[in-house]
């Protein structure tokens, strides 16, 4: 039987009208809230999105300019870019291997629900994060843990190496991990390694100028930057570029430098053989050209290889030459004389008494290395008097002295531009020790890089040229953006001065001088050695810690090069005359040879046949002596020479002096009328005699005359026309 229906009340209607409303409000909230994400998704949101997006696959790729060259005077590469590349990787692209498992998992639970055959992805990139470690950290050659740590990141950019080599970017690419990105940068490179380091200096990995001329010139040399848009595959690569940018237009600017690495190198070789020699703590060394200005060699030692400083410490990086102000000795003995003879105090004959090597200055005493009764201006140089120049100092006057030493470029900076220039200190000398002793070089301070300037002005007669290292700077597109000249900065002393100061240091390198280890046969010498005592952190002067130092001019007739040495602390012998002479005369030898500077003229072969033999005089005028006359000088020489002579000598602070019994021989003074003043000189020498010169050219009258018996020592002095 059918079971009746039930009636459908209104209350039944009620409760059906109430679920379809339900229902119809719950599908327009969803609806609703889907509208409002769809809107808020492409419309409030879809500037951050898009770029979201875009960021997965478009980068903008960065165009790095090379960093201009560094050339020495003949175009010699000094610094240059190559580039490299530099490996970065996306850590969050490498997974652990149950992750890796899991979405394999549903991959193919994936292709099975749409009735797919599921194809497994081939073994060649590597995403497993353990097996991607292994692999980076044997081509890298760090351990694992290191590169673990690089890569326990969730940033989606980690530089694995910078300024990679062509091994490592190859074994780099042979791990096929997943995400690595090979971006082509520019490393700078310097070829000549060591050589001129202190002056070029280096740059850091992000090219930015550190030390020397790479930071000084850093906004010429590092070049320009730009970017262009591309699109990157799914490891990170780029794949299409937007645009192209020319490379080579974005490269510094080229420096073109006065040094020249021929004498750069012997200078560095002489200076590192010297300090080793010497055992000195440290060593520097000044090639100038006095005409110009232009800083040939600047070396230092110890020193470093700009391509790895890291591996350095700052003393080998410091550039002594130019940043270390010290007392500088002797070697400033010169520039008091040439302000003397400037102010017309004292004549190169003038004669000072020598006080037996000792002089009381109030409660003070200053002494020479060996004593003597008297001396003139010229065998003041020759002996590197103390007294004779304090002196000569008492005759200048303390507002002279510091005028003349200021006029020559001490106690300013020199203006090369180097990082960190010494500018050294001039004191006025208010009490009366302090004049002496500033007068040869104490109580003061100044850089080798000074004194070689100071002698440039001797040597370019008597004009200071501003030093400098950088020459010509040319952009990339050839434009000339510095083109130095040399610069005169002021007349210091007169013409006349500077040649009878160098007269006088001729001296210094010819028997009896301090600087005898500096004489050189085919090239005139005109030098003067430096000896001074270190200042004690403590106070005063240390006992045992001396700076040794070696200046001068070559060819002293014809002068075209400024050399200045300095050795800090030697240990084997303290003095500058036989320490610093040594690399001295290596290297203005082999950079007169280099420069191609004829030596000069030797007389030719000695015969008594009466006739006459061209000699080179002073200035390089020609005049003409007989061989007769010539031989007949120099055999006198010889023969007054050649008596007991007594060969204990006493070397005190290069000083080479026979001693007293040797003296107390007569002997007969040769004829050197007719002769130069150097052959005149040799002559006498040989002879025992002390040579005094007034004038230029062909020695016209001798006092005493030829014949006179004098004691060994005795000044000869000759007139010159």
């Amino acid at each position: 039987m059918a079971t009746p229906q039930r009636e459908i009340t209104e209350t039944d209607a009620k409760w059906f009208r109430r679920r379809v409303r339900c229902i119809g409000a719950a599908f327009a909230l969803g609806f609703g809230i889907l509208v409002w994400r769809a809107v808020q998704l492409q419309v409030v949101q879809s500037g951050e999105l898009t770029a979201g997006a875009r960021d997965q696959y478009v980068r903008q790729f960065e165009i790095p300019g090379q960093r201009g060259r560094i050339l020495d005077r003949q175009n010699r590469e000094f610094a240059a870019s190559v580039d490299v590349d530099s490996i970065a990787i996306d850590p969050t692209l490498l997974k652990s291997s149950a992750q890796i498992e899991e979405e394999e998992a549903q991959k193919k639970r994936r292709a099975e629900e749409r009735g797919k055959a599921y194809k497994a992805p081939s073994g060649d990139i590597v995403y497993e994060r353990g097996e991607a470690t292994r692999r980076l950290a044997k081509a890298l050659g760090l351990p694992e843990k290191r590169v673990a740590s690089l890569l326990d990141t969730r940033k989606r950019f980690v530089w694995l190496k910078r300024q990679a080599s062509p091994q490592e970017t190859a074994a780099i690419k042979a791990t096929n991990v997943a995400g690595l990105t090979f971006q082509k940068v520019s490393k700078r490179f310097y070829p000549q390694r060591e050589l001129g380091a202190h002056v070029i200096g280096y740059s850091n990995i992000d090219g930015r100028g550190i030390e020397g001329l790479e930071r000084v010139f850093d906004d010429v040399l590092k070049g320009r930057h730009d970017y262009v848009s591309g699109v990157r595959d799914r490891r990170g690569r780029a794949a299409l570029m937007d645009g192209t940018v020319q490379a080579d237009k974005l490269t510094g600017a080229t420096l073109t430098l006065t040094l020249d690495s021929s004498i750069q190198h012997l200078t560095e070789k002489a200076l590192a053989s010297a300090v080793e020699k010497s055992q000195a703590a440290a060593g520097m060394a000044v090639v100038l050209d006095p005409h110009t200005g232009e800083i040939l060699a600047l070396a230092n030692w110890p020193t470093f290889n700009p391509n790895s400083p890291t591996t350095s410490d700052n003393r080998s990086r410091r550039n002594r030459a130019v940043v270390d102000q010290m007392e500088q000795g002797s070697t400033l003995k010169p520039i008091t004389v040439a302000a003397a003879l400037e102010e017309k105090v004292v004549r190169p004959d003038t004669v000072f008494d020598g006080e037996k090597g000792a002089m009381r200055i109030g409660r003070h005493t200053i002494h020479d290395s060996h004593p003597h009764d008297s001396m003139t201006v010229a065998e003041i140089i020759k002996y590197s008097s103390n007294i004779g120049v304090a002196k000569i100092a008492q005759l200048l006057g303390r507002d002279k002295l510091q005028s003349y030493l200021k006029a020559f470029g001490f106690a300013e900076k020199p203006g090369t531009e180097m990082p960190g220039e010494a500018k050294g200190s001039v004191p006025y000398p208010r009490a009366e020790i302090a004049l002496a002793t500033q007068s040869f070089g104490q109580g003061m301070s100044a850089s080798i890089l000074q004194t070689a300037v100071a002698y440039g002005a001797l040597a370019n007669g008597g004009r200071l040229m501003k030093p400098y290292l950088v020459s010509r700077i040319v952009d990339a597109e050839g434009k000339l953006l510095l083109d130095r000249k040399p610069q005169l900065l002021r007349r210091v002393v007169s013409e006349k001065t500077a040649r009878e100061v160098i007269d006088m240091m001729e001296l210094v390198v010819e028997k009896g001088g301090t600087g005898t280890r500096a004489y050189m046969d085919d090239y005139a010498v005109a030098a003067k050695s430096g000896t001074a005592q270190k200042v004690d952190p403590n106070g005063g002067y240390s006992k045992t810690k001396r700076i040794a130092s070696f200046a001068g001019i070559v060819p002293a007739d014809a002068p075209r090069l400024v050399i200045a040495v300095t050795l800090d602390e030697p240990s084997t012998n303290v003095y500058g005359g036989v320490v610093a002479a040594p690399p001295f005369k290596e290297i203005a030898r082999g950079a007169l040879v280099h420069l191609g500077i004829p030596p000069r003229a030797k007389p030719a072969e000695q015969q008594d046949d009466g006739t006459e033999v061209p000699l080179i005089g002073r200035g390089g005028r020609m005049a003409v002596v007989s061989r007769a006359r010539l031989a007949g000088a120099f055999a006198m020489a010889q023969q007054v020479s050649s008596g007991d002579e007594d060969e204990g000598f006493v070397e005190e602070e290069g000083v080479v002096a026979s001693s007293d019994a040797v003296r107390e021989g007569m002997i007969r003074v040769p004829g050197v009328c007719g002769l130069t003043a150097r052959a005149a000189a040799r002559a006498l020498l040989e002879a025992d005699l002390d040579p005094v010169m007034n004038g230029f050219g062909l020695v016209v009258e001798q006092t005493p005359p030829v014949g006179a018996s004098v004691r060994r020592g005795t000044t000869v002095s000759m007139r010159l026309k």
